[in-house]
């Protein structure tokens, strides 16, 4: 069985934003694009943050990085890198 995970983002009537998350093994897994939405930033701009998270070595990519597969729009499916809560508050802006 295929597991997934998504975040929803959505305002209510009365202006406030919501934050709607799945969880998967204890943990949000979000992509990059996610994160790009979640913090309202560009998604380059996150890829740059989770790189230097990295090469400073603040976390282990092999730690806190999933891979799931996607379908995408054109119905194509691909593999696609999640990010747990660990790089999800390392982002924050």
């Amino acid at each position: 069985m295929e597991q997934t995970s998504e975040i929803l983002i959505y305002q209510t009537e009365d202006n406030e934003t919501r934050i709607e998350t799945r969880l998967l093994d204890e943990t949000v897994w979000l992509t990059q694009q996610q994160m790009a939405e979640l913090f309202a930033k560009d998604k380059r701009m996150i890829s740059e943050h989770i790189r230097n998270i990295f090469d400073e070595g603040e976390l282990q990519e092999a730690s806190v990085v999933r891979k799931f597969r996607t379908t995408a729009a054109d119905g194509k499916r691909y593999q696609v890198a999640h990010y747990n809560l660990d790089v999800i508050i390392s982002q924050a802006f």
